[in-house]
């Protein structure tokens, strides 16, 4: 991989844990909605990713913001979002930082 791909996905990742689902005092990153991150080689980012419900009443909004932010980091030419809900979120997708948070270990 190269070191620049490899270090724009690193910032992605740091963009990521600074935005936060609206019900959940964790960030999206750990709280295990974000499936997948590639970064092609003329540094287009495709995310795909999911939410906690597939009726979330926040769900443009944070769609937004996770767009916005990736598109903010330096280097960054497009990013395209695929919402999927296969698998569906569990509880079991949460890292072992966001149950710590919820005090669930």
């Amino acid at each position: 991989m190269d070191q620049e791909i490899y270090n724009l996905e690193i910032e992605i990742v740091k963009v990521l844990k600074n935005i936060y689902d609206p019900e959940i005092p964790v960030d999206i990153f750990n709280l295990g909605l974000i499936y997948e991150i590639n970064v092609d080689d003329n540094q287009n980012v495709n995310i795909r990713m999911t939410l906690t419900a597939p009726n979330c009443p926040m769900a443009d909004e944070l769609l937004d913001e996770v767009i916005e932010k990736v598109k903010g980091i330096t280097g960054v030419k497009e990013v395209k979002l695929d919402l999927v809900f296969d698998p569906p979120w569990g509880k079991e997708m949460m890292s072992e930082t966001a149950l710590l948070e919820l005090g669930m270990l």
